[in-house]
């Protein structure tokens, strides 16, 4: 008989109509690859070299002012700019290129060096979120954005320049890839069934309780079945609402705890200060309706078993589809045993 907990399949992502290959069997495998090391470095709580400190120059030789809470600038050497000439190069149906315009920011989580989410207060990650709502809004605003994507790279492992706590936003010109794929499937879903796709979900989720981790008043955080790196987790807004400035006051400081308690539980997982990539997906800003769309997060750890296993997505996962070992029920009840 066929068996999740055994058997290879391959599990179907709703959100992004792909497909991710399980191999559980795999788990079981020697490691004799890359191994990292087990306790980071304690950072300073200021670092005079640092260019996101409070007073230091930065890259760009702009000074830092003396900052007391959050932070934002925009990005000294920005992947977007808005003055980027219009323009299109076309060679049939082949060669196809176009310009971008957007904007991007750093928002700076602390004057305090030493700091990650998991490390402050509920009250300290509250003041990050509304100054995300802010930036949605104001960046969101503008005529050439339809696109606003928050996310923080935390950890040198997952490419973060410096340690200080800090996220970026990109304002984009065009709806990128995975909120194209994510739109989609969303709106598809919202004609069939005129429901909502991650609200539908969160009513399966909750029938097992298989693969959530933790919740509270206003959201869940859950390991999707379709998760691909082993320990990914969604977070989902238990009411349905499309961004994070439709959150009220309680719901905000909700987000906060909830960030706080995921972050705290990596951190448990693996007993160093865990690398990540997490971002929001929310209303795209194009102006038009969007009933379908549900306010989530993605959080996507690249570590294996161990703090010691880096596993990147190589091979298989680059030529075909992505693949994983540890089942995203396996990953769901080691996070949901732990301190958060």
């Amino acid at each position: 008989m066929f068996d999740l907990k055994q058997h290879p399949h391959r599990r179907f992502n709703p959100l992004t109509s792909e497909w991710v290959l399980v191999s559980p069997q795999r788990t079981e495998r020697p490691w004799q690859g890359q191994v990292e090391e087990t306790q980071p470095e304690e950072q300073p709580v200021y670092d005079p070299d640092c260019y996101l400190c409070p007073g230091n120059a930065r890259a760009g030789g702009v000074r830092n002012p003396q900052y007391p809470r959050t932070f934002v600038f925009d990005n000294d050497f920005a992947a977007l700019r808005p003055d980027t000439p219009e323009g299109r190069v076309q060679e049939g149906e082949l060669i196809v290129g176009e310009s971008e315009r957007g904007i991007c920011r750093v928002v700076c989580f602390s004057p305090r060096h030493n700091l990650t989410i998991a490390r402050m207060s509920v009250a300290e990650i509250r003041e990050v979120v509304d100054t995300w709502v802010d930036q949605y809004q104001e960046l969101g605003a503008l005529p050439f954005i339809n696109w606003v994507q928050i996310f923080e790279n935390r950890g040198a492992l997952m490419g973060a320049s410096n340690p200080h706590p800090h996220c970026q936003i990109w304002a984009d010109e065009k709806a990128p890839n995975e909120s194209r794929k994510e739109a989609h499937s969303q709106s598809e879903y919202h004609v069939k069934h005129q429901s909502c796709l991650l609200c539908d979900y969160l009513e399966l989720e909750l029938r097992s309780q298989e693969r959530l981790v933790c919740e509270n008043d206003s959201f869940f955080a859950l390991v999707p079945f379709w998760a691909v790196w082993p320990f990914e987790i969604m977070v989902i807004s238990k009411r349905h609402v499309a961004g994070l400035d439709d959150l009220s006051g309680a719901e905000r400081t909700n987000l906060a705890g909830i960030l706080k308690q995921i972050t705290s539980r990596y951190d448990n997982l693996f007993q160093v200060s865990f690398p990540y990539t997490m971002g929001f997906h929310q209303l795209p800003k194009d102006g038009k309706p969007h009933p379908e769309w549900h306010l989530h997060a993605h959080f996507y750890p690249p570590l294996l078993r161990s703090a010691s296993v880096r596993k990147f997505m190589v091979g298989y996962e680059m030529l075909a589809m992505p693949q994983r070992d540890i089942t995203p029920e396996q990953a769901a009840n080691r996070l949901r045993e732990l301190n958060d």
